[in-house]
């Protein structure tokens, strides 16, 4: 059954990410495009405070690298595409979340020696697997991730009986080639760290469904993103609409 799995979702998985900005393809949800489509919220479940400007944008810090957006649209397996720029001073440091639990990393690796690199780097899952390559630009470039996930299968009890995987591609280049993860590692991650009553419903149902939300991470830097798109690969995505009682601290 997995050979047959890694087929459909793994193999095969070469997305076009020449010309920038890439745009949606049929049956993609379109999360942010910079004009009237933003399916993004603040971690309470309202509107974020990040800044929308010229059809980007930007990451606004919050109290201890927490203020993070997470999409109104939850899916199980998916292809997910982010554009990025990286400011011109800093680390750049940011990452998209899937599910809120597993992140690509986003930060400045551009002069990074290649044969060091880390779980820490751009294009590795961090805390899990170090990239396959440096594609990593430099800052004041648009950038962009291309990832085909296959979310953790958990049995009645929330426990992963299944590994996850992500291919990922980064600027053209694969950095991630069906790599395997189970439960989540870090404690800073947005269920554990500064977490709301919004998320915590959220994470309730993740772990009975297997269907969860995108995060953008806050981490200090004004990392900028744009042409945000889920692209579900089963028929179990939503637009979550939550119990109003959540949707404040």
């Amino acid at each position: 059954m997995w050979s047959l799995l890694f087929v459909l979702m793994g193999g095969g998985f070469s997305p076009q990410q020449d010309t920038l900005p890439v745009p949606p393809p049929p049956g993609a949800v379109v999360l942010f495009d910079g004009e009237a489509t933003n399916l993004m919220l603040s971690k309470q479940g309202g509107p974020i405070d990040w800044t929308v400007e010229d059809g980007v944008l930007t990451v606004t810090s919050g109290a201890a690298r927490s203020n993070h957006i997470v999409s109104k649209l939850h899916f199980r397996d998916a292809d997910i595409h982010v554009e990025f720029m990286l400011p011109e001073t800093g680390p750049g440091n940011s990452g998209v979340y899937i599910h809120g639990n597993y992140e690509l990393q986003i930060i400045n690796s551009f002069k990074r020696d290649e044969a060091n690199l880390s779980h820490e780097d751009a294009g590795a899952i961090y805390g899990f697997h170090k990239p396959l390559a440096q594609a990593c630009r430099k800052p004041g470039e648009w950038q962009v991730y291309d990832i085909r996930y296959r979310a953790p299968r958990r049995d009645q009890n929330g426990t992963i009986v299944e590994e996850g995987s992500i291919t990922a591609y980064l600027n053209g280049v694969k950095v991630q080639d069906n790599a395997r993860f189970g439960e989540p590692r870090s404690v800073y991650h947005p269920y554990r760290y500064r977490t709301t009553p919004y998320l915590k419903a959220i994470w309730e149902r993740q772990q009975r469904t297997g269907i969860g939300p995108l995060f953008l991470q806050d981490h200090d830097d004004p990392v900028q993103f744009r042409n945000v798109w889920v692209r579900p690969l089963d028929d179990d995505a939503i637009l979550y609409e939550p119990d109003m009682d959540t949707a404040s601290d």
